[in-house]
C-alpha cells in the first residue's frame, strides 16, 4: 500500500486485464477465442475485432475497406470479403484491378487449384500452367479465356463512354451477376455483390492489370482500324478521386456520421483510400480533422516506406487519421489471409447486422454536394476559375 503511494499514476499502467486465458476446449467458440488472445499481434487481432463489433458496426459509421496484394485468386472473395459485405460493414471498396480481374474467374466457374509453391516454374510453363505462389491454374482455360469474355463485355454499348472505375464495375458486376446466376456457384464475385449491394468499388491505378491492358488494347485496335468514333471507352481515374473523396464528405459534413477504414496490406488501394481527407482538407481546403476509426493488417513495416503514410500516428500529421481518435486505430502485423477470415467471423458472430447504405445509388447526389462545399469553402475558387477562363483565349 504504502509503495503505491510513493508512485501515483501506476495503477493506470497496470488496469488490464489481467494476463490469465481460459484453456482452448471442442467447445470454444471463434469470439471466445479471440477474446482470449492477450498479447503480440494476437492482441492487435483481438483489438482490431473488438473495433469491428464496437464501433464499426454503429449504423452512422461508413466503412471503406482497401484490398492490396493476390487476395481474390487464394478465394477471399467467397469466403470472407462478401459475407462482411453481406453484414453491411462495407460500404466501399478499393482494390487492385488484379483483384478485380481474379474475382471474375469465380464468376465465370473458371477453377483454380490448392497446390504448391516448391515446384519446376519452367515446367509449369511449358505445360501451360500458371501460378500465384501455391495456386495453381491453366493458362488457356482460364486467363486467356477471362480476357476473351472481358473483352467482349467491354464492346457492349453501355460501355462506349468515359468513366470511372465505380461505373465501369458497376456494369461489369451487373453481368458478372448474371454469370454467377447461371453457373449456380451461390455468391462467388466480390464484384456481382458490390453490384447487388450497392457498393462502389475503385481502382486507383486502373492501366496496372488485366483489366487495364485489355481496355488499352482495344483502343489500340480501334485506332488501328480507324473505329475511334465507335470504341469509345476511358477509364478516367479523377471521376474516382472525387466520387471516393465525396463519400467521406457526405458521411462526415452531411450526414453528421462517421468513416472508418479497413486496410488489407498497403499499396496504392490503402492510400486511395486514406487519401480522400487530405483531398477533403488540402486540395479542396473543406474544413475536416480525419477518419475516425483505422484497422489496418499488413506485413509491411514504416521504417523501409513500405507503410509510408499508413500507420495511425504518421497518417495523423497528413490528415487521414483524426489525431484526437488514435486510441481506436490497430495495426496488425499479420498475414491478411489468416487476420481477416477471423475478424470477419468474429464480427457476424458478434454483431448484428447493418442496413447496407447503397452509396453507388447515390452517385450524383453525393457528387452535387461535393462540388457546392468546394465552390463554397475554397478561397482560391474565383481565382483558379479565371485561369481557367483565360485557356479558352489561348
Amino acid at each position: 500500500m504504502e509503495k503505491h503511494k510513493q508512485c501515483p499514476g501506476k495503477a493506470k499502467y497496470l488496469s488490464g486485464k489481467r494476463i490469465l486465458p481460459k484453456p482452448i476446449t471442442a467447445a470454444t467458440t471463434i469470439v471466445d477465442l479471440v477474446d482470449n488472445l492477450d498479447a503480440y499481434n494476437g492482441g492487435r487481432l483481438r483489438a482490431a475485432c473488438h473495433l469491428l463489433r464496437d464501433r464499426y458496426s454503429q449504423e452512422d459509421v461508413t466503412v471503406g475497406l482497401s484490398l492490396a496484394g493476390a487476395l481474390t485468386p487464394a478465394g477471399m472473395g467467397p469466403s470472407t470479403i462478401i459475407p462482411l459485405m453481406n453484414h453491411g460493414f462495407v460500404d466501399w471498396i478499393t482494390a487492385t484491378g488484379a483483384n478485380m480481374y481474379h474475382d471474375m474467374h469465380y464468376a465465370l466457374n473458371l477453377p483454380m487449384f490448392r497446390g504448391t509453391h516448391t515446384v519446376d516454374d519452367a515446367d509449369l510453363r511449358d505445360k501451360g500452367v500458371t501460378r500465384i505462389y501455391d495456386i495453381l491454374f491453366d493458362y488457356e482455360d482460364v486467363l486467356m479465356e477471362t480476357d476473351r469474355v472481358l473483352r467482349r463485355i467491354m464492346c457492349r454499348p453501355e460501355f462506349q463512354k468515359e468513366m470511372g472505375t465505380r461505373e465501369f464495375y458497376y456494369l461489369l458486376g451487373g453481368i458478372l451477376n448474371e454469370y454467377e446466376t447461371k453457373n449456380g456457384l451461390g455468391q462467388v464475385s466480390i464484384l456481382a455483390a458490390a453490384y447487388r449491394n450497392g457498393i462502389p468499388v475503385f481502382t486507383s491505378s486502373p492501366g496496372d492489370s488485366t483489366i487495364g491492358m485489355n481496355v488499352a488494347g482495344l483502343e489500340l485496335l480501334a485506332e488501328a482500324k480507324g473505329l475511334t468514333d465507335l470504341f469509345k471507352l476511358k477509364i478516367n481515374p479523377s471521376i474516382d478521386v472525387n466520387d471516393s473523396t465525396a463519400i467521406v464528405l457526405n458521411a462526415k459534413n452531411y450526414e453528421k456520421g462517421k468513416t472508418a477504414v479497413i486496410l488489407m496490406g498497403g499499396g496504392s488501394p490503402k492510400n486511395f483510400v486514406l487519401q480522400t481527407e487530405p483531398q477533403i482538407q488540402e486540395v479542396l481546403m473543406i474544413p475536416e480533422v480525419g477518419q475516425d476509426y483505422d484497422i489496418n493488417v499488413t506485413d509491411a513495416r514504416p521504417d523501409t516506406g513500405g507503410l509510408s503514410g499508413a500507420p495511425p500516428s504518421e497518417a495523423a500529421s497528413w490528415g487521414k487519421i483524426d489525431p484526437t481518435k488514435l486510441e481506436e486505430t490497430v495495426t496488425a502485423y499479420l498475414d491478411v489471409t489468416v487476420a481477416m477470415p477471423i475478424m470477419t467471423a468474429y464480427a457476424i458472430q458478434a454483431a448484428k447486422p447493418k442496413k447496407l447504405k447503397r452509396l453507388y445509388d447515390r452517385g450524383e447526389e453525393l457528387h452535387q454536394k461535393l462540388m457546392e462545399s468546394y465552390v463554397e469553402n475554397n478561397k482560391e475558387v474565383e481565382k483558379l476559375t479565371e485561369l481557367i477562363k483565360k485557356l479558352g483565349s489561348n
